[in-house]
């Protein structure tokens, strides 16, 4: 098999993987503690408190529309077979495992919260992992993610609102507040999941002896510095700007090298998601 290959086996695993995920949270936590989901599954919640009828039958066909918007904006069909895939084994995984598993395991709003959202949101993390979207409002969510430049945690809360809402009016504020409570908690987990979790510190120097700092740098922590001109706006004198990127961890004994070389250098630390290349995590698909 190619890498080509194996990247799709991949992909197809992981969207697999996170449907058979978010089915769990469903059927052990949010639906039985009447926790709405948010989104397309939330809706389907409040419509099965009433009618009955199946919710995953019912989240199929709310996405149907959604494929359409999903097929513009997020890669065509490369997106829409991984999100049906996704979306047909969540509905089949929901209904289908629903008959042989209990009807919860705890009846505490929190744990069910907290471990609903966690649960769901790693796989939903897993399935945008994979390339794909759990449709409904992942949809709508990466879609912000594009267009606005708004974090997967922020989007979930945007665009799940009204159902949370619905909720309160449907099943009481107390579990609203819960399932609110859940959301975001999903949110978190799907950005951590989808995205990792291997934060690390940038560090923008300004200082009258950048070669010395670059070089300590070099010897002692081991990275890569890059140094561009600038000129200070106040003395007007030009000044060389070094920049690294290091571990959390290493913050330290950066601030360590820059006040040892120069105490009046100024130093900005910031953050940053994820770092590729030498030195960190390869860059590869």
């Amino acid at each position: 098999m190619t890498g080509a290959g194996w990247r799709r086996a991949r992909d197809y695993g992981l969207i697999v993987i996170g449907a058979l995920l978010q089915a769990l949270c469903m059927d052990l936590f949010l639906v039985p503690a009447h926790l709405a989901a948010g989104g397309v599954s939330g809706a389907a919640q409040l419509v099965n408190r009433y009618t009955g009828w199946p919710i995953g039958v019912m989240i199929v066909i709310a996405n149907i529309p959604l494929f359409v918007l999903g097929w513009r904006g997020l890669g065509g069909r490369r997106f829409m077979v991984r999100t049906v895939v996704a979306v047909v084994g969540y509905a089949v995984l929901l209904d289908g495992l629903k008959q042989f598993l209990p009807a919860g395991l705890t009846t505490d709003p929190v744990l069910n919260s907290l471990y609903g959202g966690l649960i769901g949101g790693v796989g939903m993390g897993l399935v945008l992992r994979g390339q794909g979207t759990s449709g409904g409002t992942d949809i709508l969510a990466r879609l912000l993610g594009q267009w606005r430049a708004i974090p997967l945690s922020q989007s979930y809360l945007i665009t799940d609102g009204l159902v949370v809402l619905l909720a309160g009016l449907t099943f009481g504020w107390t579990l609203a507040l819960y399932a609110l409570v859940s959301l975001y908690v999903s949110g978190l987990a799907a950005e951590v999941s989808a995205e990792g979790s291997a934060v690390v510190r940038t560090a923008t120097i300004i200082s009258a002896q950048p070669e010395a700092v670059a070089a300590q740098i070099l010897k002692d922590l081991q990275r890569g510095v890059t140094a561009w001109p600038g000129v200070g706006m106040y003395s007007g004198q030009p000044r060389r700007i070094l920049f690294c990127a290091v571990s959390r961890a290493e913050v330290g004994q950066l601030k360590a090298i820059v006040r040892e070389i120069d105490p009046a250098a100024f130093v900005v630390i910031g953050q940053a998601h994820e770092a590729l290349g030498e030195g960190f995590k390869p860059l590869k698909p």
